[in-house]
């Protein structure tokens, strides 16, 4: 039977919602697009450590899960909530299953045709947040500062007709390379694939999308809705692909009939906004 969505599975991580970096209505708009059978949530999705400092939320983060709603309803999609090291406050309720289609928790497998993945986040085998965690705050600090310092920088570039340059990707690659020798991040998570007899491991939290092929073991990371904005998608045979959001999504019929609805409900929204 022709199931009546693009994707059996599509996989979102790092969206850092409460945060000033986070491309929350991007990926919003990227659900609004693309519909899946199975949704994987996979960490930071929420950013609890800046919503406990100086993050905020916002409307527009509210309007990603509205969106999350829609796809159970529409499209009777299973949602699968994995816990980050920025969502860690979500360990207090774990796990936990809501009705048929929405569930909390730390890991998970999914099989993919005749293959078997292993999907984690990946915090537990970054040896920076897991055995240093005020380094790993203090780098989360670094991040947000760097991210807000590139921001300007690219405004400065595009009024003298520069391309688009991360600074921030650039530091951050650089530290990932100098903690490289203590953390060898892709191959623990293969080798933890491995021994969980899987064929392959999906993952995220270093912000870098990814699919290629360690020692036999397929590793495949999703990136993230701070600067890659991409996501890792299975369609209905299998196959596995990277699939980055692009300005062109909201200029579909679709799309703009999905504004017209959001609007009608923000009219009768009785939260106040922040």
């Amino acid at each position: 039977m022709q199931s009546n969505t693009q994707f059996r599975t599509i996989v979102l991580s790092d969206i850092h919602l409460g945060t000033a970096g986070s491309k929350a209505k991007e990926a919003t708009e990227f659900l609004r697009y693309y519909s899946c059978q199975k949704l994987i949530l996979n960490g930071d999705i929420v950013d609890g450590w800046q919503l406990k400092q100086y993050g905020t939320w916002k409307r527009k983060h509210t309007a990603f899960f509205k969106t999350v709603l829609k796809q159970i309803v529409r499209h009777d999609t299973k949602v699968i909530y994995l816990r980050g090291n920025h969502d860690d406050f979500l360990d207090q309720i774990m796990p936990l299953k809501v009705g048929r289609n929405f569930s909390i928790r730390k890991e998970y497998t999914l099989t993919s045709g005749t293959k078997k993945f292993y999907i984690t986040h990946g915090d537990v085998f970054d040896s920076i947040t897991s055995q240093m965690k005020w380094l790993a705050y203090l780098g989360d600090v670094g991040y947000t500062f760097l991210l807000w310092v590139n921001k300007f920088y690219n405004n400065y570039r595009n009024w003298r007709g520069l391309p688009y340059y991360s600074l921030s990707q650039q530091v951050k690659s650089r530290i990932k390379k100098a903690v490289s020798y203590i953390s060898d991040y892709e191959q623990k998570l293969t080798e933890l694939a491995r021994a969980r007899q899987c064929d392959g491991v999906i993952c995220g939290h270093i912000h870098q999308p990814a699919i290629h092929t360690i020692d036999g073991i397929i590793y495949m990371n999703s990136g993230d809705w701070i600067e890659s904005l991409s996501a890792l998608v299975e369609d209905h045979e299998g196959n596995w692909s990277l699939l980055y959001y692009t300005p062109e999504l909201t200029g579909n019929e679709s799309g703009i009939t999905e504004k017209l609805v959001d609007a009608i409900e923000q009219l009768t929204d009785n939260t106040v906004p922040v």
